[in-house]
């Protein structure tokens, strides 16, 4: 077979653990089994495969914004993010006005039906203004299930998850509609309580949107939503592991607490992700990002990140200390089973989508491979 080629020598991260010296075969754009003796191979001795990264919150890069970028623009953001060994990614929105949402959940998912993204995430605006971060307070709302239908129903079958504060009228009830069809319901930009939080999770919220950030802190009398969040085997913590976001000490604590099987690594990026330091706008709101870190103009409120997800798989390898399986699980398995996609992507596994991350010894990128073509050749 002409397009078969095996990836030889690695230590192979697979779901039963890392295997020295591992082969592994791609045919065409899937993961193949066994390869005959003569296939065609490349020589990765010294270095680290690992499954392609999957980013389920993620608002641009290189530039270019998944809110009000064009279809070129939302593709630079995308190959921007290839480069940099997310194979697969979500759009995620900030608040604006429903018309415009609504808009651009339509435009979105075109590009989600051609296979450039994963789906749609709505970061607002049904989110409280107490914790509204980098988000427009003009352009807040309560989540009327009736407006958060509306969205859902523009999206045409393409939103994979919104986040909401379930304290505001309507909260609860649009946490059971999402889960009733399948988005997934995040708590958070939230300052729910920790009973509203338990209210929450029990109407079928799942995931924490970016877990410490845009939230009351854990407090020894009002533990608030991040005690909640944690303890609950049914919730899936999101991490932004820039340095920035949060400290070493409190994603230990999420990773302690929650285990590998309960976090997932996103970016949260926004358009200076893989593009530089300079004036952005995230939404309606100017940003401005020196030193690699993003903040509002107005107010100074962190806004997003610029981290990229080979760099977040590399902080916690050489600064947090974490095993390199458990890496893999936050950074590609875990978001991969949230959306829904893990009978494709999120492991190395025979007929998954031959989705590859190369790394070195020191865990800095040096290959990726989408669907089997390199996107950056070893």
């Amino acid at each position: 077979m002409a397009d078969r080629m095996v990836l030889a020598g690695a230590r192979v991260v697979l779901p039963t653990g890392v295997a020295e010296n591992g082969r592994v075969t791609v045919e065409g754009t899937r993961i193949g089994g066994h390869a005959p003796a003569d296939a065609p191979s490349v020589d990765l001795s010294g270095h680290w495969l690992v499954p392609g990264f999957v980013d389920m919150h993620n608002h641009g890069g290189g530039g270019a914004s998944f809110t009000s970028g064009t279809a070129e623009d939302v593709l630079t953001g995308v190959r921007t993010h290839h480069g940099h060994g997310t194979t697969t990614m979500v759009a995620s929105t900030v608040t604006g006005e429903m018309d415009f949402l609504t808009h651009r959940a339509g435009f979105l998912s075109e590009l989600v039906e051609q296979g450039d993204l994963a789906g749609i995430h709505f970061e607002g605006p049904f989110i409280s203004p107490c914790r509204k971060g980098a988000h427009s307070g003009e352009l807040l709302r309560a989540p009327d299930p009736a407006e958060v239908r509306k969205l859902l129903d523009a999206a045409r079958g393409t939103a994979k998850m919104v986040t909401l504060a379930p304290e505001l009228p309507g909260g609860m009830e649009s946490v059971r509609l999402l889960a009733e069809h399948g988005v997934i319901a995040a708590v958070g930009h939230t300052d729910a309580t920790y009973e509203q939080t338990v209210e929450a999770i029990d109407a079928g919220a799942t995931v924490a949107t970016h877990l410490f950030n845009a939230m009351p802190v854990l407090g020894h009398r009002a533990p608030g939503p991040i005690a909640a969040l944690l303890e609950d085997e049914r919730v899936t913590v999101e991490l932004i592991n820039d340095g920035t976001h949060l400290h070493p000490a409190a994603l230990e604590l999420a990773f302690r607490h929650a285990g590998a099987a309960r976090v997932a690594f996103i970016t949260d990026a926004m358009d200076a992700a893989g593009f530089g330091d300079g004036v952005y706008r995230l939404g309606p709101l100017a940003v401005e990002v020196s030193e690699g870190v993003a903040r509002l103009v107005e107010g100074g409120s962190i806004a997003g990140s610029t981290l990229t997800l080979d760099t977040a798989f590399r902080r916690a390898a050489t600064v947090d200390a974490l095993p390199v399986e458990d890496i893999v699980r936050a950074i590609s398995t875990n978001p991969a089973r949230l959306l829904g996609l893990h009978d494709r992507v999120g492991s190395i596994e025979a007929g998954k989508d031959a989705d590859l991350v190369v790394l070195g010894a020191d865990f800095t990128l040096r290959g990726v491979m989408r669907k089997g073509a390199w996107v950056v050749e070893p």
